[in-house]
Protein backbone atom coordinates (compact mmCIF):
# COMPACT_ATOMS: atom_id res chain seq x y z
CA UNK A 1 0.00 0.00 0.00
CA UNK A 2 1.82 3.07 -1.02
CA UNK A 3 1.51 6.29 1.05
CA UNK A 4 1.59 9.86 -0.18
CA UNK A 5 2.89 12.73 1.56
CA UNK A 6 0.55 16.03 1.04
CA UNK A 7 2.63 18.87 1.26
CA UNK A 8 1.92 22.08 3.72
CA UNK A 9 1.78 25.10 2.46
CA UNK A 10 4.23 27.43 3.49
CA UNK A 11 3.12 30.48 5.12
CA UNK A 12 4.46 33.85 5.63
CA UNK A 13 7.96 33.88 7.45
CA UNK A 14 7.19 35.02 10.84
CA UNK A 15 9.40 38.21 11.93
CA UNK A 16 11.80 37.12 15.42
CA UNK A 17 11.00 38.47 18.44
CA UNK A 18 11.92 42.19 19.29
CA UNK A 19 15.32 41.99 21.63
CA UNK A 20 14.46 42.41 25.11
CA UNK A 21 15.76 45.61 26.58
CA UNK A 22 17.72 45.31 29.66
CA UNK A 23 17.76 48.30 32.00
CA UNK A 24 20.15 48.98 34.75
CA UNK A 25 18.36 49.97 37.98
CA UNK A 26 20.95 51.79 40.12
CA UNK A 27 19.82 52.11 43.67
CA UNK A 28 20.90 55.43 45.90
CA UNK A 29 23.81 53.92 47.14
CA UNK A 30 25.28 52.90 43.50
CA UNK A 31 24.51 56.86 42.56
CA UNK A 32 26.28 58.37 45.40
CA UNK A 33 29.23 55.81 44.86
CA UNK A 34 29.21 56.27 40.64
CA UNK A 35 29.49 59.76 41.13
CA UNK A 36 31.71 60.36 44.21
CA UNK A 37 34.03 58.13 42.12
CA UNK A 38 33.95 60.49 39.41
CA UNK A 39 34.50 63.70 40.85
CA UNK A 40 37.52 62.54 42.89
CA UNK A 41 38.58 61.51 39.30
CA UNK A 42 38.51 64.77 37.90
CA UNK A 43 39.27 66.37 40.38
CA UNK A 44 42.66 64.60 40.83
CA UNK A 45 42.95 65.43 36.73
CA UNK A 46 42.10 68.90 37.28
CA UNK A 47 44.89 69.29 40.30
CA UNK A 48 47.53 67.77 37.82
CA UNK A 49 46.93 69.94 35.18
CA UNK A 50 46.72 72.95 37.85
CA UNK A 51 50.42 72.18 38.70
CA UNK A 52 51.53 71.83 35.07
CA UNK A 53 50.24 74.89 34.30
CA UNK A 54 51.42 76.61 36.76
CA UNK A 55 54.81 75.41 36.21
CA UNK A 56 54.50 76.50 32.42
CA UNK A 57 53.63 79.64 33.12
CA UNK A 58 56.14 80.78 36.01
CA UNK A 59 59.04 79.04 34.25
CA UNK A 60 57.54 80.44 30.99
CA UNK A 61 60.39 83.41 30.98
CA UNK A 62 63.35 81.29 31.58
CA UNK A 63 62.69 78.87 29.13
CA UNK A 64 61.73 81.74 26.19
CA UNK A 65 65.80 82.84 27.57
CA UNK A 66 67.14 79.24 27.57
CA UNK A 67 65.38 77.51 24.73
CA UNK A 68 66.87 74.03 23.84
CA UNK A 69 69.64 75.12 25.91
CA UNK A 70 67.96 74.60 29.16
CA UNK A 71 68.02 70.57 28.43
CA UNK A 72 71.73 70.89 27.37
CA UNK A 73 73.76 73.36 29.93
CA UNK A 74 74.96 72.03 32.91
CA UNK A 75 75.77 74.94 34.84
CA UNK A 76 73.16 77.36 37.31
CA UNK A 77 73.68 80.38 36.96
CA UNK A 78 70.39 82.27 36.27
CA UNK A 79 71.44 85.91 36.55
CA UNK A 80 73.90 85.46 33.60
CA UNK A 81 71.24 84.09 31.24
CA UNK A 82 73.35 80.42 31.43
CA UNK A 83 71.60 77.61 33.06
CA UNK A 84 70.13 74.69 32.52
CA UNK A 85 69.11 70.92 33.96
CA UNK A 86 71.00 68.69 32.38
CA UNK A 87 73.61 68.32 35.54
CA UNK A 88 70.26 68.12 37.96
CA UNK A 89 68.57 65.92 36.41
CA UNK A 90 71.24 63.23 35.73
CA UNK A 91 71.65 63.52 39.53
CA UNK A 92 68.58 63.04 40.25
CA UNK A 93 67.58 59.89 38.02
CA UNK A 94 70.93 58.52 39.24
CA UNK A 95 70.00 58.71 43.13
CA UNK A 96 66.01 57.75 42.44
CA UNK A 97 67.75 54.78 40.02
CA UNK A 98 69.78 53.70 42.92
CA UNK A 99 67.21 53.77 45.84
CA UNK A 100 64.99 51.87 43.51
CA UNK A 101 67.31 49.26 42.69
CA UNK A 102 68.24 48.62 46.41
CA UNK A 103 64.87 48.97 48.07
CA UNK A 104 63.07 47.06 45.50
CA UNK A 105 64.69 43.12 46.81
CA UNK A 106 64.27 44.41 49.77
CA UNK A 107 60.86 45.34 49.88
CA UNK A 108 60.31 42.19 47.83
CA UNK A 109 61.99 39.83 50.10
CA UNK A 110 60.61 41.99 53.25
CA UNK A 111 56.84 41.61 52.15
CA UNK A 112 57.03 38.04 51.18
CA UNK A 113 58.06 37.04 54.39
CA UNK A 114 55.70 38.67 56.08
CA UNK A 115 52.81 37.03 54.27
CA UNK A 116 54.45 33.78 53.55
CA UNK A 117 56.70 32.42 56.41
CA UNK A 118 56.26 35.19 59.25
CA UNK A 119 53.17 34.44 61.81
CA UNK A 120 51.73 35.19 64.82
CA UNK A 121 53.14 38.25 66.82
CA UNK A 122 55.89 38.35 64.54
CA UNK A 123 54.01 38.99 61.89
CA UNK A 124 51.59 41.70 63.35
CA UNK A 125 54.99 42.92 65.19
CA UNK A 126 56.93 43.54 61.66
CA UNK A 127 53.78 44.62 60.08
CA UNK A 128 53.05 47.24 62.41
CA UNK A 129 57.33 48.18 62.66
CA UNK A 130 56.83 48.53 58.38
CA UNK A 131 54.23 50.79 58.72
CA UNK A 132 55.43 52.91 61.61
CA UNK A 133 58.48 53.56 59.74
CA UNK A 134 56.02 56.50 57.26
CA UNK A 135 55.74 58.37 60.54
CA UNK A 136 59.72 58.97 60.53
CA UNK A 137 60.57 62.76 58.87
CA UNK A 138 62.58 62.60 55.95
CA UNK A 139 64.55 65.17 57.83
CA UNK A 140 65.47 62.34 60.53
CA UNK A 141 66.05 60.08 57.71
CA UNK A 142 68.69 62.80 56.38
CA UNK A 143 70.37 63.32 59.59
CA UNK A 144 71.03 59.79 60.39
CA UNK A 145 72.56 59.10 57.13
CA UNK A 146 74.21 62.19 57.46
CA UNK A 147 76.10 61.63 61.12
CA UNK A 148 75.90 57.68 61.15
CA UNK A 149 74.96 55.59 57.96
CA UNK A 150 77.77 57.56 55.67
CA UNK A 151 80.23 56.81 58.08
CA UNK A 152 79.93 53.19 57.27
CA UNK A 153 79.44 53.75 54.02
CA UNK A 154 82.67 55.34 53.01
CA UNK A 155 84.51 51.90 54.16
CA UNK A 156 81.90 50.08 51.46
CA UNK A 157 82.70 52.79 48.62
CA UNK A 158 86.11 52.82 48.99
CA UNK A 159 85.68 48.46 48.59
CA UNK A 160 83.74 49.31 45.74
CA UNK A 161 86.25 51.39 43.79
CA UNK A 162 89.51 48.97 45.05
CA UNK A 163 87.89 46.32 43.76
CA UNK A 164 85.71 47.08 40.77
CA UNK A 165 87.26 50.58 39.74
CA UNK A 166 87.51 49.26 36.28
CA UNK A 167 83.46 49.45 36.09
CA UNK A 168 83.18 53.56 35.05
CA UNK A 169 80.15 54.00 37.37
CA UNK A 170 82.15 52.97 40.65
CA UNK A 171 85.45 54.78 39.52
CA UNK A 172 86.64 57.42 41.96
CA UNK A 173 88.50 60.49 39.73
CA UNK A 174 92.05 60.73 41.71
CA UNK A 175 91.48 58.27 44.57
CA UNK A 176 93.68 55.17 44.99
CA UNK A 177 92.15 52.89 47.18
CA UNK A 178 95.20 50.73 47.95
CA UNK A 179 96.46 54.18 49.56
CA UNK A 180 95.87 53.44 53.07
CA UNK A 181 97.03 57.18 53.75
CA UNK A 182 94.26 58.30 50.72
CA UNK A 183 91.78 60.86 51.85
CA UNK A 184 87.69 59.69 52.41
CA UNK A 185 86.42 63.21 51.43
CA UNK A 186 86.23 62.04 47.80
CA UNK A 187 83.85 59.33 49.00
CA UNK A 188 81.30 61.36 50.85
CA UNK A 189 78.29 62.99 49.70
CA UNK A 190 78.13 61.22 47.34
CA UNK A 191 74.88 60.13 45.11
CA UNK A 192 75.35 56.47 46.35
CA UNK A 193 75.03 57.42 49.83
CA UNK A 194 72.22 59.77 49.05
CA UNK A 195 70.63 56.83 47.52
CA UNK A 196 71.42 54.48 50.19
CA UNK A 197 69.68 56.97 52.70
CA UNK A 198 66.30 57.15 49.93
CA UNK A 199 66.30 53.31 49.82
CA UNK A 200 65.61 53.27 53.29
CA UNK A 201 63.08 56.05 52.87
CA UNK A 202 60.93 54.25 49.82
CA UNK A 203 61.41 50.52 51.19
CA UNK A 204 58.52 50.91 53.53
CA UNK A 205 55.74 52.39 50.99
CA UNK A 206 57.15 49.93 48.62
CA UNK A 207 56.96 46.92 51.05
CA UNK A 208 53.52 47.71 52.33
CA UNK A 209 52.19 48.09 48.53
CA UNK A 210 53.88 44.45 47.86
CA UNK A 211 52.64 42.81 51.22
CA UNK A 212 49.00 43.99 50.30
CA UNK A 213 48.66 42.29 46.99
CA UNK A 214 51.46 39.33 47.89
CA UNK A 215 48.19 39.02 50.22
CA UNK A 216 45.35 38.18 48.06
CA UNK A 217 47.11 35.90 46.07
CA UNK A 218 44.01 32.63 45.65
CA UNK A 219 44.44 30.00 48.88
CA UNK A 220 43.23 27.41 46.41
CA UNK A 221 46.01 27.74 44.13
CA UNK A 222 48.11 27.76 47.08
CA UNK A 223 47.18 24.68 48.28
CA UNK A 224 47.10 23.13 44.62
CA UNK A 225 50.56 23.48 44.07
CA UNK A 226 51.69 22.39 47.40
CA UNK A 227 49.11 19.22 47.51
CA UNK A 228 51.22 18.57 43.46
CA UNK A 229 54.09 18.51 45.51
CA UNK A 230 56.04 21.71 45.41
CA UNK A 231 57.78 23.19 47.87
CA UNK A 232 56.67 26.51 50.07
CA UNK A 233 59.73 28.45 47.67
CA UNK A 234 58.18 26.76 44.62
CA UNK A 235 54.55 27.53 45.63
CA UNK A 236 55.44 31.28 46.07
CA UNK A 237 57.65 31.26 42.77
CA UNK A 238 54.49 29.84 40.87
CA UNK A 239 51.63 31.41 42.08
CA UNK A 240 52.46 34.69 44.79
CA UNK A 241 54.98 36.04 42.64
CA UNK A 242 53.28 35.89 39.29
CA UNK A 243 50.02 36.92 40.88
CA UNK A 244 51.29 39.86 42.60
CA UNK A 245 53.82 40.93 39.26
CA UNK A 246 51.64 43.70 38.60
CA UNK A 247 51.35 45.51 42.12
CA UNK A 248 55.18 45.00 42.49
CA UNK A 249 55.39 46.94 39.03
CA UNK A 250 53.18 49.39 40.51
CA UNK A 251 54.79 49.59 44.09
CA UNK A 252 58.09 49.92 42.14
CA UNK A 253 57.23 53.26 40.43
CA UNK A 254 54.80 54.67 43.00
CA UNK A 255 58.43 54.38 45.09
CA UNK A 256 60.67 55.85 42.34
CA UNK A 257 58.15 58.49 41.75
CA UNK A 258 58.75 59.35 45.82
CA UNK A 259 62.62 59.15 45.18
CA UNK A 260 62.61 61.39 42.50
CA UNK A 261 60.71 64.07 44.42
CA UNK A 262 62.97 63.74 47.78
CA UNK A 263 64.58 66.87 49.15
CA UNK A 264 65.29 67.47 52.59
CA UNK A 265 67.39 63.83 52.41
CA UNK A 266 69.21 64.48 49.57
CA UNK A 267 69.99 68.12 50.23
CA UNK A 268 71.55 67.51 53.84
CA UNK A 269 73.77 65.00 52.27
CA UNK A 270 75.06 65.84 49.02
CA UNK A 271 77.61 68.30 47.96
CA UNK A 272 76.21 70.75 45.47
CA UNK A 273 77.77 70.14 41.98
CA UNK A 274 77.14 71.82 38.69
CA UNK A 275 78.49 69.15 36.48
CA UNK A 276 77.03 65.49 34.85
CA UNK A 277 78.88 63.15 37.21
CA UNK A 278 78.32 59.42 36.61
CA UNK A 279 80.64 58.26 38.79
CA UNK A 280 78.10 57.05 41.55
CA UNK A 281 80.69 57.09 44.66
CA UNK A 282 82.49 60.11 44.03
CA UNK A 283 81.59 63.37 46.29
CA UNK A 284 79.37 65.54 44.21
CA UNK A 285 76.18 65.69 42.76
CA UNK A 286 72.77 67.62 42.78
CA UNK A 287 69.21 66.76 42.46
CA UNK A 288 65.93 69.21 41.41
CA UNK A 289 64.10 68.82 44.49
CA UNK A 290 67.36 70.21 46.61
CA UNK A 291 67.99 73.09 44.03
CA UNK A 292 65.01 74.40 44.41
CA UNK A 293 65.03 74.07 48.18
CA UNK A 294 68.60 75.90 48.10
CA UNK A 295 68.22 78.89 45.96
CA UNK A 296 64.48 79.44 46.65
CA UNK A 297 64.97 81.51 49.18
CA UNK A 298 67.77 84.28 47.46
CA UNK A 299 66.50 83.70 44.05
CA UNK A 300 65.65 86.70 41.94
CA UNK A 301 62.68 86.81 39.67
CA UNK A 302 64.19 85.41 36.91
CA UNK A 303 65.76 82.90 39.42
CA UNK A 304 62.30 81.87 40.62
CA UNK A 305 61.28 81.39 36.72
CA UNK A 306 64.32 79.35 35.87
CA UNK A 307 63.62 77.37 39.26
CA UNK A 308 59.70 76.69 38.17
CA UNK A 309 61.07 75.62 34.89
CA UNK A 310 63.59 72.80 36.96
CA UNK A 311 60.53 72.16 38.69
CA UNK A 312 58.69 71.82 34.97
CA UNK A 313 60.90 69.14 33.85
CA UNK A 314 60.84 67.07 37.16
CA UNK A 315 56.93 66.99 36.91
CA UNK A 316 57.25 66.28 32.68
CA UNK A 317 59.83 63.30 34.04
CA UNK A 318 57.64 61.99 36.63
CA UNK A 319 54.37 61.74 34.79
CA UNK A 320 56.54 60.01 31.84
CA UNK A 321 57.17 57.46 34.64
CA UNK A 322 53.96 57.47 35.40
CA UNK A 323 52.49 56.44 32.33
CA UNK A 324 54.68 53.89 31.61
CA UNK A 325 54.53 52.53 35.02
CA UNK A 326 50.39 52.47 33.97
CA UNK A 327 51.05 50.77 30.80
CA UNK A 328 53.17 48.28 32.24
CA UNK A 329 50.73 47.12 34.60
CA UNK A 330 47.91 47.40 31.92
CA UNK A 331 50.14 44.21 30.39
CA UNK A 332 50.44 42.63 33.63
CA UNK A 333 47.31 42.48 35.71
CA UNK A 334 47.96 41.04 39.04
CA UNK A 335 46.68 37.61 39.17
CA UNK A 336 45.98 37.25 35.57
CA UNK A 337 48.32 34.32 34.83
CA UNK A 338 50.02 31.95 37.44
CA UNK A 339 52.34 29.22 36.42
CA UNK A 340 49.94 26.24 37.89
Amino acid sequence: MASTITPVPEGPAQAPPPARRLRIVRGAGDVVFRNGARSAGFTVLAITGTVGVLLLVRGFAAIKVAKFKFLTTQAWQPDIHRFGVAAIMSGTLLIALIAVVVATPLSIGTALFITEIASGWLKRALITMVDLMFAVPSVVFGLWGLFFLQGHLVGVARWLTTWFGWVPLLAVNGFNGSDPNASLSKLTSSSFIAGMVVALMIAPIQCSLMREVFSQAPMGEREGALALGATRWGMIRMVVVPFGRGGMIGATMIALGRALGETVAVYLIISPLFKVNLHILQSGSNSVSSLIALRFGEASTFGLSALFAAGLALFVVTLAINFTAASLIARSRSGAVSDV
